[in-house]
């Protein structure tokens, strides 16, 4: 139990320093969504000192804050600027399509990179090595907005093998149909992010398992004549996971950060999409929110990862 009120105690002392630092920097920004002739050029500084006062504007900013950090405790997020309706229901009505992207291609980055880097370390100095290494450095070097706007353009304009934006091209009426035309909206911003995170992973699974494979423990697996697949399950997986486990983690804020770029460019109206819409209109509230969201949710997800590798390695313990 103790292990969990450290990581309660985390999350709360994290989250309040990220919305602090958030906060600042937006009340730093040189724009604002109240500015005069940004609403509307006839405007007058009375209607704006107005509606600041509405949304609690004139106050003091520590004042803001701490009112603002009170209400988030509340899950109360504010109003948006924009639409005028609550930023917890613009939220709640965007986050399952950006989960459910991440968390699929996380699921995939998973398994493909365990699979190429293990074979690929394997078959050292082999064609598929070779190849493996060429692709993994294609990914690590390729930005995933250049490579969305190429894949678009040829399997989206030129061949129409896929549908250039948005996540429906069939009513909603629940059928195999819809979900089928669901999934064929989802395959390229998918393939997008699982090619643009196993690079990496795959180069660092492959030097653990080189490194795994020239220890003795291994050689003394193969003189008691253990087959390739007991010598993988028993032996090189177990110490894969930790390690691979934890970079996982590590590497969930920029796949949680690479939604705005992916759900801009094929118009998913995912959480992403609302904050680059949002910070394009100085939609504060909505930004902020979507902010201390991501925060918690990758905050969550390192927690997760640790609790996986604790219940791998009961000894594991956060130093």
């Amino acid at each position: 139990m103790n292990i969990f009120v450290k990581k309660l105690l985390y999350i709360i002392v994290m989250l309040f320093i990220i919305s602090l630092i958030s906060f600042i920097a937006i009340n730093l920004a040189p724009n604002s969504f109240f500015a005069s002739g940004e609403l509307n050029p006839n405007i007058t500084p009375e209607a704006i000192e107005q509606l600041k006062a509405i949304y609690g504007l004139d106050k003091p900013l520590y004042v803001q804050f701490f009112s603002w950090l009170i209400n988030i405790l509340q899950l109360d997020f504010g109003i948006s600027f924009a639409s005028g309706s609550t930023v917890k229901d613009e939220i709640l009505s965007r986050i399952p399509i950006t989960l459910t992207i991440n968390i699929i291609s996380m699921v995939l980055i998973f398994i493909i990179s365990l699979y190429f880097g293990i074979k690929s370390a394997m078959k050292k100095n082999s064609f598929f090595d070779k190849f493996t290494n060429q692709l993994s450095l294609l990914s690590f070097s390729m930005p995933s907005f250049y490579l969305a706007l190429i894949l678009v353009l040829i399997f989206s304009i030129k061949f129409e093998l896929f549908p250039i934006a948005g996540l429906h091209s069939v009513p909603n009426d629940g059928s195999f149909t819809y979900y089928l035309d669901f999934t064929w909206h989802l395959c390229l911003p998918i393939f997008i992010i699982v090619f643009a995170g196993i690079g990496s992973l795959i180069l660092y699974i492959r030097a653990l398992t080189i490194e795994i494979l020239k220890s003795d423990y291994i050689f003394f697996a193969h003189a008691r004549g253990l087959s390739k697949k007991t010598i993988l399950r028993y032996y090189i997986l177990p110490n894969l996971y930790p390690p691979v486990i934890t970079l996982l983690g590590l590497s969930l804020p920029g796949v949680i950060g690479g939604s705005v770029i992916l759900e801009t460019i094929f118009s998913i109206d995912g959480m992403g999409l609302l904050f680059y819409q949002s910070a394009l209109s100085h939609d504060y509230p909505v930004i902020m929110g979507i902010l201390i969201i991501g925060a918690f949710l990758t905050l969550i997800g390192n927690i997760f990862a640790d609790l996986i590798l604790l219940k791998l390695n009961p000894n594991y313990e956060e130093k």
